[in-house]
C-alpha cells in the first residue's frame, strides 16, 4: 500500500514543497487543457467553431466552479477525518460524497442536456455559432458524470496527503486530449462535436484508470454505495455551496472588471486580456499552495494541534512570498515578450506590457489570500470565506479599479488592481490573526474509528 503523507507530524517546509509541487504540475496542465482544445479547434475549424467553444466553455467552467466548490468540501471534510484518526468518519463521508455526486451530477446532466438552446441564448450567442455551440455543450453535459469524478479522485488523494497519484490522472487525460483531438476533429470529421468527444473520453478513461488504481493500490476506504445519514448530507452541502458560491463571486468579479477595462477601446482590451491569459499561469504556484495548506492545516485541525496549524500558515505565505517574488522579478523582465505571444497590435502590447510590470510585485500580497483564506477554508469557516471574496473583488478590487482609472486613464487599471491586492491581504491577515474561524468545530473530536 502506498505510503499516504501524515500531516501531523514531521518538517512543514519539506511537507509543503513537496506536497505542493505535483499539484503545481497538475494545475499547469489543467491549464494546458483548454489551451489544446482551442489550438486544435481554431486551427482546423476555424473562428466561428473556436467562438462557439469559447461560448460554451463560459458554461461549462460555471459547472465547474460548482465541482470546485463541492471539492473544496470534501477536502476540508476528509482531511479533518484523516487527522482525527477515524477510519469509520473517513469511510462514511466518502461514501456520502460518492453518492451526492452521483446523484448532482447525473441530475446537472439531464438538466443540462435539456436547456443547452436556453443557456446559449442567456448568454446571448451569434445565431451563426448557435448550432456548433449547442453540440458541443450537449456532449459535455452527457459527460459531467466524468468531470465530477475525474476531480473528485484527486481531492480524495489529496486529502489524504497524496499529491503525486492525482498528478498521473491529470497527466493521462492531457495526453489522451492531445492524440485524441485532431483525431475526432479532423480524421473522423466530427468537428466541434469531435473536440467535446474527445474531452469528455479523456476524462473518462482518466477516471476510470483512477479508480482501477486506488482500489487496486487501496488507497481510499471505497465501500459497496448506501444512502448516507441526513446529518452527513447537511454538512456537506453547509460547506459545499458557500464554496460553490465563492467561485461565482469571483468570476461575475472578473466580469465586473472586464466592464471597466472594454470603455478605454480595443487596444486595452487586446492588451488585458493577453496580461489575464499570462496572469492564469503566474498564480498556479500560489493556488497550489492555497490547496497543500488546507490539506495540511485540515489534517491537524482534525487532530487538534493548533501550534501546528498557525506553523503551517506562516510558512505557506514565506514559502508563497519568495515564489511569487521571483515570478513577479521575472515578469518585470519579461513583460514585452509574454504579450507579444498572444498578439502584435503594438498598442496592446504597450498597454499589456506596462500594465504587467506595474502588478509584477503585487502578486506576492494575492498569494497571502490563497494561503490564508486555505487555512480558514480547512476549518470548516465557507461563510466567512465567501464573504472575504465577496469584500476582495466587489468593496476593494472593482471600485479600486473604477476609481484609479478615472483618475489616472488605461494606467489606473494596474494600480487599482494592485492596490486591492494589498489592501485584500491585510484584510486576510486581520481574519486570520483575530477573526472565530477557530471556534469552528465541524465534528466532536474522537479518536479512533
Amino acid at each position: 500500500m502506498k505510503k499516504q503523507h501524515d500531516f501531523t507530524q514531521g518538517n512543514i517546509l519539506k511537507q509543503l514543497i513537496l506536497f505542493s509541487g505535483p499539484i503545481m504540475l497538475a494545475n499547469l496542465l489543467q491549464t494546458s487543457y483548454q489551451v489544446v482544445d482551442s489550438l486544435w479547434v481554431g486551427n482546423l475549424l476555424g473562428a466561428h467553431a473556436l467562438g462557439a467553444v469559447a461560448v460554451s466553455s463560459t458554461i461549462v467552467f460555471t459547472v465547474l466552479s460548482f465541482v470546485i466548490g463541492m471539492n473544496n468540501a470534501a477536502l476540508t471534510i476528509l482531511s479533518q477525518q484523516k487527522g482525527m484518526n477515524n477510519a469509520t468518519g473517513l469511510k462514511n463521508y466518502l461514501n456520502a460524497f460518492v453518492v451526492l455526486l452521483t446523484i448532482i451530477s447525473i441530475g446537472l446532466g439531464i438538466a443540462g442536456f435539456f436547456l443547452t438552446n436556453w443557456l446559449l441564448t442567456v448568454l446571448g450567442t451569434p445565431e451563426e455559432m448557435m448550432g456548433l455551440a449547442a453540440s458541443y455543450l450537449r456532449i459535455n453535459f452527457l459527460g459531467i458524470l466524468f468531470l465530477f469524478g475525474y476531480n473528485f479522485i484527486s481531492t480524495i488523494l489529496r486529502s489524504i496527503g497524496d499529491s503525486k497519484t492525482p498528478l498521473l490522472f491529470v497527466v493521462t487525460a492531457v495526453c489522451l486530449n492531445i492524440i485524441l483531438d485532431p483525431l475526432f476533429i479532423s480524421y473522423f470529421g466530427f468537428g466541434v462535436e469531435g473536440a467535446a468527444y474527445a474531452t469528455i473520453l479523456s476524462q473518462g478513461i482518466s477516471f476510470i484508470v483512477g479508480l482501477i488504481f486506488i482500489f487496486h493500490r487501496k488507497l481510499v476506504p471505497f465501500t459497496v454505495p448506501k444512502l448516507p445519514q441526513r446529518h452527513e448530507i447537511k454538512l456537506i452541502l453547509n460547506l459545499g455551496i458557500p464554496s460553490g458560491l465563492q467561485m461565482a463571486v469571483i468570476s461575475a468579479g472578473v466580469a465586473a472588471i472586464m466592464s471597466v477595462v472594454t470603455g478605454f477601446g480595443p487596444s486595452v482590451v487586446a492588451g488585458f486580456s493577453a496580461a489575464q491569459r499570462l496572469d492564469s499561469l503566474l498564480m498556479l504556484p500560489a493556488h497550489a499552495l492555497g490547496t497543500s495548506v488546507s490539506s495540511m492545516a485540515g489534517q491537524n485541525i482534525g487532530s487538534d494541534d493548533w501550534g501546528r496549524v498557525n506553523k503551517i500558515a506562516k510558512y505557506g505565505v514565506l514559502y508563497n512570498f519568495t515564489i511569487m517574488l521571483l515570478v513577479g522579478f521575472l515578469v518585470f523582465l519579461l513583460a514585452n515578450y509574454g504579450i507579444r505571444l498572444f498578439i502584435d497590435d503594438p498598442q496592446s502590447i504597450a498597454f499589456g506590457t506596462t500594465y504587467l510590470q506595474i502588478i509584477a510585485f503585487c502578486y506576492p500580497f494575492l498569494g497571502i489570500n490563497f494561503i490564508l483564506n486555505g487555512i480558514v477554508r480547512a476549518a470548516g469557516a465557507m461563510y466567512q470565506v465567501l464573504a472575504l471574496n465577496i469584500l476582495s473583488f466587489w468593496v476593494l478590487r472593482y471600485p479600486l479599479t473604477a476609481f484609479f482609472s478615472g483618475m489616472l486613464g488605461e494606467t489606473g487599471i494596474a494600480i487599482g488592481m494592485g492596490s486591492s491586492f494589498l489592501i485584500s491581504s491585510l484584510v486576510a491577515y486581520l481574519y486570520y490573526r483575530f477573526g472565530g474561524w477557530r471556534k469552528k468545530e465541524l465534528f466532536k473530536k474522537r479518536h479512533g474509528g
